[in-house]
């Protein structure tokens, strides 16, 4: 082949550049060699210049590509440089500047795909020419597109009445938008509601969320549904349709006063499994906490005498405003939302699966949630630290720290709370029994803002350390002074020995992990979860918030472990994204997208159960399947699957897929080297 363009590429003109990324690719990468080989190797593939810069990206770097798109009338640019998930946007806006279609623009990886998994640094650059060679036979093939444009909703949907998803709501609502707030239990609050102090400032944790229950159940901007759930998601960005199942609470909110009769007359008491973590009781009719918003109560039907029995309706009887409802059913109710916020929370380690830690086989081994109980004045002791016998206050306490989080059997990961939830607790005991508190750690993580000043604040208060993972907790005596006492078992690290430490309370600091639902969750919203079941977001740095299903984003520890602060912040992130799109009136699509030719489709429906974002249709009149383009996000699936041909990838057309192939293999080029890399 001649090096000379050919009549076929002779109205292409592309221009190649190379960043150096700093050194984290010109450091391994030589690349001054590799811009004069796509000089001259690739001048007969349609290249008539070839720049290198030191940061491609910058300003400089994206002018200098516009001013060559002018001068030189270029017709394709491609770029060598970082992952196109990071700066495939600015090179394509750079273009579309220059009045270049944004999408004539291929951006090819030498950072993450050569520089960054290589240190032989001729092997490197050898590579580089392969993968720049791949992006200039690919950008032949590109066809100018252009994006779509999708009208938005100005209605959200919150899922998740907690911390997190009650600061989402507000914001929006703040902002003069409709909000619909979906909540699973009878009140809104989540975890946040049970606890009685708040790290490391010690502030009580109903007075600071209190106010913002009250704002959200009042608001006029926010439809607060609480003891519902949602059925099923189906639409796309700007236009979803939502169906939410809100459960009889068996009480007419219209009439209600909340005035707490028909609780006082109940005479059915019921374990409370749920708010007071199985250490107190509720009635059948009941509000979770007396701050509850709604105040509106609801009857726990499987508890519920007259369901069980068809006798007793004392709750009816003294209902000084007939509000007692028992025919009341289950709702569905369908509404129409723009964009979605998933901020659904987590739960808690389940510390039975330790068995040697004791719990739920010794009497006072307690968990983190069941001591907060304990020390909140409106839990079932009023906020006395007693044992289980509800009355001795006892002399020595062990906390452990990372109970089924950092622990290779259980969560590898940090659940970022346990450490400063382990010191509150040291700072209560003390302050209010005058106890010994041993804390059982294995790091300090004491990160956050005036985190690290409290950690001190609780040494200069007397509590002792054990640094050393706790390998048993037993009632089993063996030395003088243990009867009656809980035994921790443990190596101390500090000071290489092992030690048997005897307490009268243990507490548990059980890790926070995915809500036992996660994945389910995840299907009816069509986003992704980890191994672990957190919800992934977009990029866990450059977009936190948002998920690879457009308009569907996620907030607060649905996403992982975090602190109150940051699970806020995030929040407020999620509904500065949703105001934005809002007030756009519309949203701009990747054009990239899958289409289905009619005619080859046999209606097998193989693409319609794997596509992940549930995007694909079946039209069982015609025996066809349609890809519904907002849905799309362009992952290629469906296009890999169908046995038929009969599904296309705009922008990886096979045309553009098998001559990118041909280019990382060089079979286009002349030379000795390139036939030796395709030989290896």
């Amino acid at each position: 082949m001649s090096d000379e363009l050919n009549l076929e590429n002779a109205e292409e003109r592309i221009g190649v550049y190379i960043c150096h990324c700093g050194t984290n690719i010109a450091g391994i990468v030589d690349v001054a060699e590799v811009r004069e080989w796509a000089e001259k190797r690739l001048k007969s593939r349609g290249v008539v210049l070839a720049r290198d810069y030191k940061f491609m990206c910058s300003s400089l770097g994206q002018e200098l590509i516009e001013k060559d798109i002018k001068e030189n009338q270029l017709t394709r640019v491609v770029v060598a440089a970082c992952s196109p998930h990071l700066h495939e946007n600015t090179f394509r806006t750079a273009c579309k500047r220059a009045g270049l279609n944004p999408y004539l623009c291929e951006l090819v990886s030498i950072r993450e795909q050569v520089s960054w998994v290589h240190t032989d640094k001729l092997a490197a650059t050898d590579k580089a020419k392969a993968v720049l060679s791949g992006g200039v036979e690919r950008v032949r093939h590109h066809q100018p597109l252009e994006p779509l444009r999708v009208p938005i909703h100005p209605a959200t949907l919150v899922v998740g009445g907690g911390i997190t998803g009650i600061q989402a709501a507000l914001e929006i609502a703040d902002a003069g938008r409709r909000v619909y707030l979906v909540e699973r239990d009878p009140s809104i609050g989540g975890h946040m509601s049970q606890f009685d102090k708040t790290f490391p400032t010690l502030d009580c944790s109903a007075c600071i969320l209190t106010p913002k229950m009250v704002s959200a159940g009042m608001h006029p901007n926010i439809t607060l549904m609480t003891w519902s759930e949602v059925t099923n998601v189906s639409g796309y960005v700007g236009n979803f349709a939502v169906t939410i199942k809100q459960k009889a609470r068996c009480v007419k909110t219209d009439l209600c006063t909340g005035c707490g009769i028909c609780q006082e007359k109940c005479p059915k008491k019921v374990i409370d499994e749920v708010y007071e973590a199985g250490l107190g009781y509720r009635k059948a009719v009941y509000t979770p906490f007396p701050q509850a918003v709604p105040k509106f109560p609801v009857i726990d039907i499987p508890n519920c005498t007259y369901f069980q029995k068809g006798t007793c309706k004392a709750c009816e009887k003294f209902c000084p405003t007939n509000a007692i409802d028992f025919n009341q059913k289950d709702e569905e109710i369908t509404v129409e939302v723009g964009n979605i916020v998933l901020a659904t929370g987590y739960d808690l380690f389940d510390a039975r699966r330790i068995p040697h830690y004791g719990y739920g086989r010794l009497a006072n081994v307690f968990t983190n949630l069941e001591f907060e109980r304990l020390t909140n004045a409106a839990g079932p002791t009023n906020g006395n630290i007693v044992l289980r016998d509800g009355k001795t206050t006892p002399k020595v306490v062990g906390i452990i720290h990372c109970v089924g989080s950092r622990d290779r059997n259980y969560n590898n990961y940090c659940s970022a709370i346990c450490c400063m939830q382990s010191l509150k607790f040291a700072h209560i005991v003390k302050e209010r029994t005058g106890a010994t508190v041993y804390n059982f750690y294995i790091d300090m993580r004491t990160a956050a803002k005036a985190y690290d000043e409290f950690y001190q604040r609780v040494l200069e208060e007397g509590t002792l350390f054990v640094r050393g993972r706790v390998a048993e907790v037993t009632d089993a005596a063996r030395l003088p002074g243990e009867e009656g006492k809980l035994i921790i078992q443990v190596e101390d690290t500090l000071v290489g020995k092992q030690r048997r430490i005897a307490v009268d309370m243990v507490v548990l600091s059980a890790g926070l992990q995915s809500r036992h639902d996660s994945k389910e969750v995840a299907k009816l919203f069509g986003i992704s979860c980890s191994a672990d079941a957190w919800f992934i977001e977009k990029h866990p740095k450059l977009d936190p918030v948002s998920t690879m299903t457009d308009g569907v984003f996620i907030a607060g520890c649905c996403t992982g472990p975090k602190d109150i602060p940051n699970s806020v912040s995030q929040g407020s992130a999620a509904a500065a994204r949703v105001l934005t799109y809002i007030d756009r009136g519309e949203i701009t699509l990747e054009p990239v997208r899958a289409s289905i030719n009619e005619t080859q489709c046999s209606g097998c429906r193989i693409c319609n159960n794997l596509c992940p974002f549930n995007a694909i249709l079946f039209h069982a009149d015609r025996m066809v399947s349609e890809v519904n383009a907002a849905l799309c996000q362009g992952c290629g699936t469906c296009v890999a699957a169908c046995p038929a041909g009969a599904i296309s990838g705009t922008g990886f057309s096979n045309e553009q897929i098998m001559a990118q192939i041909e280019g990382l293999l060089l079979l286009n080029l002349n030379g000795a080297r390139e036939r030796e890399l395709v030989m290896a």
